[in-house]
This record gives structure tokens, sequence and C-alpha cells, in this order.
């Protein structure tokens, strides 16, 4: 008909393939693994280390049976501040340990994703065999 002449009507076109530097899934969830076990071992870390910064809890170890040595007051009741200074340091060690991790894995992900485009970019212009 003469309407459908004068109309134009899209096509729809496949968009061409732009690479892109996103990691694989398989990749970023191993990274959140791996920030996730950065935090757990800086959580550990800083909880022993603020821990003996207490005072520790001195103890003797008879045939794998620990038995106490001595008391401090910090042990028996919480007067020195015992109780925010662990859990500072157990925070602090948790944020430390994931956030160095994740540094790193950001710095991994981003060479993986710049590493596969390469790849990509040298396969289409036929300069790799």
């Amino acid at each position: 008909s003469a309407y459908h002449a004068r109309v134009s009507i899209p096509v729809p076109r496949a968009r061409t393939y732009t690479p892109t530097a996103l990691p694989s899934p398989l990749a970023r969830m191993l990274a959140f693994g791996a920030i996730m076990v950065g935090g757990v071992c800086g959580m550990l870390v800083g909880w022993r280390f603020a821990d003996l910064q207490c005072g520790g809890r001195e103890r003797v170890v008879i045939v794998g049976r620990p038995v106490p040595v001595g008391t401090s007051p910090s042990q028996d009741d919480d007067g020195g501040g015992c109780g925010l200074i662990i859990g500072a340091g157990t925070i602090g060690g948790a944020l430390i340990g994931a956030g160095g991790v994740a540094v790193v894995s950001v710095m991994a992900l981003r060479a993986m994703g710049e590493w596969r485009t390469r790849l990509d970019t040298e396969v289409t212009h036929g300069t790799r065999a």
C-alpha cells in the first residue's frame, strides 16, 4: 500500500561485538572468596595481637592440656578496657586484611581483563595465528 511505501520501518540489526574488560563471573567469585579469607585471617591476627597487648593469657601446656599459670586483673574484670582494645584490634585486623587482599584482587582482575581484550583485538585484526 502507499502508506507502507512512505514510512520506513527500522530493521533490527545485531550490535557489533565490542570486547569487554569485565572478568568472568568465576574470577569475580574467586576474588570475593579470597577477600573473605583475607579478612578472616586478618581478624585472627588482629585479635591475637590485641590479646597479647592486654596481657594475654599465659599458659603452660602439660601433655596437651593448657593449665593457667597466673591471673591478672584484666582477665577477671574488664576494668582496664581490654575488651574494647581486643574488639578494635579484631575489627582493625579484619579490615586491613580484607583491604589488602581486595587491592591485589582488583589489580589481578583488571590485568586479566586487559589481557583478554588484547587477545581479542589481536585475533580480529589477524596479527595472531
